[in-house]
């Protein structure tokens, strides 16, 4: 009882914490890892793991030429077919991200 008398206004604790507890949340001096470029690569698997696999659910064969002598079946030429189905994805993806960016330009110019 006699801690509860000397108690600050903020401490919700009644200073009863160990020394350990105390310094768990102290800054270490390390700097926190970048994670940027993990998350990116792990998108980009992912993207291409889902390319794979809407070839798979689609039933049917669809042949697509590239050029006038250069055509890719879905069925015999599966993972050049899965990278044409990515590239496609990826240029959605990031046709969207640049109509973003450019949007958000053009609000800095235009302001109602």
């Amino acid at each position: 009882m006699d801690n509860s008398l000397k108690k600050t206004v903020w401490s919700l604790q009644d200073n009863v914490r160990t020394e350990d507890q105390r310094n768990a949340f102290k800054p270490t001096g390390k700097k926190p890892r970048n994670k940027t470029l993990q998350y990116i690569l792990i998108s980009i698997l992912v993207l291409f793991i889902v390319s794979f696999l809407l070839l798979q659910f689609y039933q049917e064969t669809i042949e697509t030429c590239i050029t006038d002598n250069f055509c890719i079946n879905s069925k015999e030429d599966v993972l050049l077919y899965t990278f044409y189905v990515f590239a496609n994805i990826c240029i959605v993806i990031l046709s969207i991200v640049g109509a973003y960016a450019i949007g958000k330009k053009l609000s800095q110019y235009i302001k109602i």
